[in-house]
C-alpha cells in the first residue's frame, strides 16, 4: 500500500491524522523532535503561564519505563496506580456509545472477540510497549494547576501530534499511562509535586498494520454545535 507523506497544511494534518497502534522501529531524529517541540512553545495558555512540563524518552530510557510498568501490570488490579478518574463513571450515552463503538472498531481490526477478554486485555498491554514507537513522550505538570491549566496542556498536545504529521510522524496520546502514575514518576525521578498528564507514542506509523486502518467516526457537526445570532 502507498504511504502517507508528510501533511502539507493545518487542514490536512486534521483529516490525516490518527491514533497510531502500530509503529516501525525505525528511529526518529532527535534534531527533528527538538524543532518539533520548539516550535509547540508557540501553543497558547491562559496568561501564558505554559503550564505543561515534558520527559522524553527513547532507547534504554524506555526500555526501562516499559519494564517498570510492565511490572506492576502484570500485578493486577493491585498493580494500578492512577493519577485522576480517566473517564466519568457512570458514562452516559452518547458519550459512551462514542467510546465503544471506537474499541469495538479496534478489537474488530484485531480480529478479536468481544467475549476474548484474554485478547482484550493483551491488546490493551500493548498501550504499556507505547505500541512499539521508538520515542514516547511524558506530559507532565504542578500537581497545584487547575483545569484551565490542563486545557493549556491540550493544546500544547494537539499542537504536537499536528506538527509530527506536517513532519511525517505519527503519534499516539496514552492517557492510559496515568494509570501507573507512581511508578511512571519514579522513573523519570519526577517528585510527588508532578502530576502525569498523558504520555505520547511517537514514531513511524506501521500501515500495513490493519489496527491503524480501520474507520474512527465523529459525531455530527450539528451534534456538537449550536449556532447564535448568525
Amino acid at each position: 500500500m502507498s504511504l502517507p507523506g508528510p501533511s502539507t497544511t493545518v487542514t490536512a494534518a486534521m483529516r490525516d491524522r490518527r491514533s497510531v497502534r502500530a509503529f516501525t522501529d525505525q528511529p526518529v531524529d532527535r534534531a527533528l523532535l527538538r524543532t518539533i517541540l520548539e516550535t509547540a512553545q508557540r501553543a497558547p495558555s491562559g496568561g501564558n503561564v505554559q503550564p505543561w512540563q515534558v520527559s522524553v524518552l527513547t532507547g534504554d530510557s524506555l526500555s526501562a519505563m516499559i519494564a517498570a510498568v510492565g511490572a506492576r501490570l502484570a500485578m493486577g488490579a493491585a498493580g494500578s496506580q492512577p493519577e485522576y478518574q480517566i473517564y466519568p463513571d457512570p458514562t452516559p450515552d452518547p458519550w459512551m456509545a462514542r467510546r465503544y463503538g471506537v474499541a469495538y472498531a479496534m478489537y474488530e481490526s484485531l480480529g478479536i472477540a468481544r467475549e476474548d477478554k484474554m485478547g482484550r486485555a493483551m491488546a490493551m498491554a500493548n498501550n504499556f510497549k507505547a505500541f512499539g514507537a521508538p520515542v514516547l513522550l511524558f506530559v507532565h505538570c504542578q500537581r497545584f494547576m487547575g483545569p484551565p491549566q490542563w486545557a493549556d496542556m491540550g493544546i500544547w498536545l494537539q499542537s504536537v501530534m499536528l506538527l509530527c504529521r506536517e513532519a511525517g510522524l505519527d503519534t499516539c496520546p496514552q492517557e492510559a499511562w496515568a494509570n501507573f502514575g507512581q511508578t511512571v514518576r519514579d522513573q523519570l525521578g519526577l517528585g510527588d509535586d508532578q502530576i502525569l498528564y498523558t504520555g505520547l507514542a511517537i514514531g513511524h506509523a506501521d500501515w500495513s498494520a490493519p489496527v491503524n486502518n480501520f474507520p474512527v467516526d465523529r459525531a455530527p457537526l450539528d451534534e456538537v454545535v449550536s449556532w447564535h445570532g448568525f
